[in-house]
């Protein structure tokens, strides 16, 4: 065991919270030739302050009913997920250098019935908002109006037809406690002129465009008024190719 990784098991006695300057020697436990860094590294400023200072779970919440929700549509990339979710208590930072391992619950794809804190298993292309929206659905029907729903999707991911019917749902609807983060790093095949929040104000949508390395721009832009409105949070990374 490494001095840094004594360091961080003496600090995390109980799972203590660590900060964000922490997250890169996170990151760097996990290693393998399937991990998808640049699709993870674009989505590690973007989960850090949703988790950091705006999404109401911590471990010792993760199944309260009233707990806000975070669903990972962009699972195929889950190593920032993971490294927030140990950083943030939910699991044991020794966890982290067996991911993908044959007997490691960290796979390649986060699985909700092994990985503490995780919503729902995910990485297929199109799911995520699609089960956001019944999600936000459903705790209407149980009269829940408190827990906020949030997903966190690729901008490849509005290739696929299943968001297309989630979007145009969702707006007319009313869903004012579903709230989408869309990672813009120029993946998708079929931009939409005028960007990607056009897609979504077109259907009743709120929206925010902004830096997504910027975390008080983040911030705002998570936490904007959108009275009676779905909110859709564009957040723009350097480009895959890059």
């Amino acid at each position: 065991m490494t001095d840094v990784m004594t360091d961080l098991t003496t600090e995390r006695a109980g799972y203590a919270p660590l900060p964000y300057d922490r997250l890169a020697y996170l990151m760097g436990l996990m290693t393998g030739d399937e991990k998808h860094g640049p699709a993870a590294t674009s989505t590690l400023d973007a989960l850090w302050v949703l988790y950091d200072r705006v999404l109401r779970v911590t471990p010792e919440t993760a199944g309260a009913q009233d707990r806000d929700r975070f669903l990972l549509s962009k699972g195929h990339g889950p190593m920032a997920y993971y490294a927030v979710l140990a950083a943030k208590g939910f699991f044991p930072v020794e966890w982290l250098p067996g991911f993908g391992g044959y007997d490691s619950p960290l796979g390649h794809h986060p699985d909700r019935l092994l990985v503490p804190g995780a919503e729902i298993g995910s990485g297929s292309l199109g799911h995520g908002l699609p089960l956001a929206v019944g999600t936000a659905l459903g705790l209407r029907a149980q009269g829940l109006t408190g827990p906020a729903v949030w997903v966190l999707i690729g901008d490849a991911e509005l290739d696929e037809g299943s968001n297309h019917e989630a979007i145009a749902y969702a707006g007319p609807a009313g869903l004012d406690r579903l709230h989408t983060i869309v990672l813009d790093n120029s993946s998708a095949s079929y931009p939409r002129d005028g960007g990607i929040a056009a897609r979504f104000e077109a259907a009743g949508w709120s929206t925010r465009t902004v830096d997504g390395r910027d975390h008080d721009a983040l911030y705002a832009a998570y936490t904007a008024p959108h009275p009676g409105r779905p909110h859709a949070v564009v957040a723009r990374v350097e480009s895959k190719e890059a």
